[in-house]
């Protein structure tokens, strides 16, 4: 997490950066609801910056960089989010999920740089299984995994903002993507 931003100025990273279409059809149920939730922080670039935006174009050094005062860098922070989502996302299967020490700091301490391309390949893809599974999942499993996946969108936003702001202290966010 980031050590320094004052949650106000994340929270003004995160403010829509696009008019909504009000063509666009809006969500009725809760499968579209929560649909749209996940797409928001994957790849549709609707409110805010959505994760496929705020890695691309990144270098394996670019993702590397930290500014020195403790705060994560950006492959630290995507590796955090394919980690927990995947956590999430066996838990919502009924599966037994990766096994974890409880140390929160291992989720960001474990990324490599020589796997950055493949680790912005594992981020586009649980998040495309996670809305997959909201797809194919029964209208009671989604009532009681509702508040779950809303968490994840949430969780997911909070990290893209700190993501932006990395990249915007970095040097190498290109306001034409979305946040100037």
């Amino acid at each position: 997490m980031m050590k320094r931003l004052p949650l106000f100025l994340l929270l003004l990273l995160t403010v829509p950066i696009y008019a909504q279409d009000n063509n666009k059809k809006k969500p009725t149920s809760l499968r579209d609801v929560l649909l749209a939730e996940l797409k928001s922080t994957h790849n549709s670039e609707e409110w805010f910056v959505p994760a496929n935006v705020a890695v691309k174009g990144l270098t394996a050094e670019q993702a590397s960089w930290s500014d020195g005062k403790g705060n994560h860098s950006v492959g630290q922070l995507a590796y955090h989010l394919v980690f927990w989502n995947r956590q999430s996302l066996a838990r919502l299967k009924g599966e037994t999920p990766e096994k974890f020490s409880g140390n929160n700091e291992e989720t960001f301490d474990k990324f490599d740089a020589k796997a950055w391309n493949d680790l912005v390949t594992q981020l586009d893809q649980v998040l495309t299984d996670l809305e997959n599974w909201v797809q194919s999942a029964d209208e009671e499993k989604l009532k009681q995994s509702a508040q779950t996946l809303t968490h994840i969108s949430t969780h997911n936003a909070y990290h893209i903002g700190e993501m932006i702001y990395v990249r915007k202290e970095q040097g190498s966010w290109d306001p034409k993507m979305g946040v100037k």
